[in-house]
């Protein structure tokens, strides 16, 4: 029997940008807030790995109109063009409020005039438009984001915990008059202890999902080991509804290192002149786009991954020996990572492949957050707000972070003072986590085996480029091994890393599924047949 619950007007399960950023709005306007975390401190998720930066348009319809451009013809006019536009309009006000104003971000500068950015270019984009922090972008974001959080009175993070189920009206209240709304409402989630081995119920007026990507279920990933899907696959069990779940975006330049995580060498660098070019020096991207080196991530992967099919090499290099910026001030981050393998990108070549990077969908949301769940919201990139339609456009991701959390949060508030919270009576009523497994047969062997097979058939069969037979066999494979997880999961004591395997074993399933039931290719679904 569980030994522990809580009770809060929020719950907020992820502790990166988006989630964070909705917190803190909620806490300043008097509001209390719970951060789950799966550490044992504040996770700060992929925003912290953010290298390039995040677009700034601020006060100028013109340049607007040109990101809102630049959005569509990435994301292959696949986009939600409401959703574009809010972001494009919008999204530099709350940069500027909550990044600037609120936390004061020390974004980089041309002159000893604060207000006087440092602008710079990447790829997709027609203008330089990329505010910055060097290349550690993210994680001066994030530091700054995490002081404030940690000294907020209104916040409370409860570390090592790794949400298991949402908990919803339709499946848990035994409440007759519930029971027959013809609404499910969402009233929290079952979140795991680590420390205590319990499952615990987190019960909340209103529940946000902020748990990030889906990259570590790949062999080959940019992102965090926690990037499973978690939000994903207990949304999809709650019946909210998805989408998009096919484009998973890989980035172009990854640092090649047999056997090592993939650390990001920034889209910034071929923004500042890096180019791309195989083993003998050549420069191959003018065969594939008139934007070379600086079209959009979905094309540049494809066109390295075609490199290296005719080659047979394993890897391209990214050559940014020419650059006329100081790359030991201007790429810190990336000169720091390559020295740590022997190459000075000041007279060495690169060697970059592509690396799964991130979901361009998940859980449908409108322009608030909100999910098709009542009290559900979803921000981050395990939400799918439609702004990146089939691709993502370079640097949007913390853009989006930052204004749907300011929106979510905004929206929560008013819906907290305007409306009745749910009756204690239902809260309750909700009956603690029924554990149904005492065999301890969580052998890591078998665990880390059932990750491997996860992660090579994603990479092989759902990758950068996908076919009918090869999304046919990644389908059958992942039934019967989502099969085996869930009696598996019906026997065993959970765990963390039970949690996690089974979160990212259905998730991987449910984009594998997306994908071969989409005939059409474009962005990162990629059909060659």
């Amino acid at each position: 029997m569980n030994t522990t619950s809580y009770r809060s007007q929020v719950l907020i399960i992820g502790t990166g940008l988006s989630g964070c950023t909705t917190a803190l709005t909620l806490a300043d306007k008097g509001f209390k807030v719970h951060l789950v975390c799966p550490t044992d401190a504040l996770e700060p998720g992929n925003s912290n790995l953010a290298q390039g930066g995040i677009v700034y348009v601020h006060n100028n319809p013109q340049e607007a109109a040109s990101l809102e451009n630049d959005m569509l013809i990435a994301g292959h006019h696949y986009n939600f063009i409401k959703a574009v536009r809010f972001l494009a309009q919008e999204g530099g006000e709350s940069v500027h409020k909550i990044l600037i104003e609120r936390l004061g971000v020390p974004f980089n500068s041309r002159s000893s005039n604060t207000a006087d950015w440092d602008l710079t270019l990447e790829g997709g984009h027609s203008a330089p438009r990329i505010l910055h922090c060097a290349d550690y972008t993210g994680k001066s974001i994030m530091e700054s984001l995490h002081c404030a959080i940690r000294n907020h009175e209104n916040i409370q993070v409860l570390s090592n915990r790794s949400a298991v189920d949402l908990i919803t009206t339709d499946h848990h209240t035994p409440i007759t008059s519930y029971r027959y709304k013809l609404k499910n409402q969402c009233v929290g989630a079952y979140v795991f202890n680590d420390i205590t081995s319990q499952v615990e119920s987190h019960l909340s007026d209103m529940t946000i999902l902020a748990t990030g990507g889906v990259g570590d279920i790949f062999l080959h990933s940019t992102n965090n080991p926690w990037s499973v899907g978690a939000g994903i696959s207990m949304a999809q069990r709650a019946g909210v509804r998805l989408a998009n779940m096919e484009f998973v975006q890989f980035h172009p330049t990854a640092l090649y290192d047999i056997d090592k995580k993939r650390p990001l060498i920034t889209e910034a660098v071929r923004g500042e002149g890096g180019k791309l070019i195989d083993h003998h020096g050549y420069r191959f991207m003018q065969k594939y786009d008139g934007r070379k080196d600086l079209a959009p991530r979905d094309i540049v992967s494809q066109a390295i991954v075609n490199e290296m099919l005719r080659t047979g090499e394993q890897n391209v290099f990214l050559d940014a020996t020419q650059l006329e910026c100081d790359v030991t001030k201007r790429f810190p981050t990336v000169f720091d990572s390559c020295m740590k393998i022997g190459i000075d990108i000041r007279k060495d070549y690169i060697p970059v492949v592509p690396a799964a990077h991130y979901f361009c969908g998940g859980i449908l949301v409108d322009l608030n957050g909100r999910s098709t769940l009542d009290n559900l919201y979803a921000v981050g990139e395990c939400s799918c707000t439609g702004i990146h339609g089939a691709n993502r456009l370079a640097s949007t991701s913390l853009l989006e972070a930052v204004l749907w959390g300011l929106s979510a949060g905004n929206d929560i508030a008013h819906a907290l003072s305007s409306q009745d919270t749910f009756d204690e009576k239902l809260f309750n009523s909700i009956p603690d986590w029924e554990h149904t497994g005492n065999e301890h047969n969580d052998d890591p062997a078998l665990i880390a085996q059932d990750w491997a097979s996860i992660r090579n058939i994603m990479w092989n069969y759902v990758g950068i480029v996908r076919t009918e037979s090869r999304l046919r066999r990644a389908f059958a494979d992942l039934r019967d091994l989502s099969s085996h997880l869930h009696d598996f999961y019906r026997h065993t004591p959970l765990s963390s890393t039970l949690v996690k395997l089974f979160h990212g074993c259905q998730t991987a399933y449910l984009i594998t599924q997306s994908a071969l039931r989409n005939k059409n290719s474009a962005g990162c679904h990629h059909r060659a047949d």
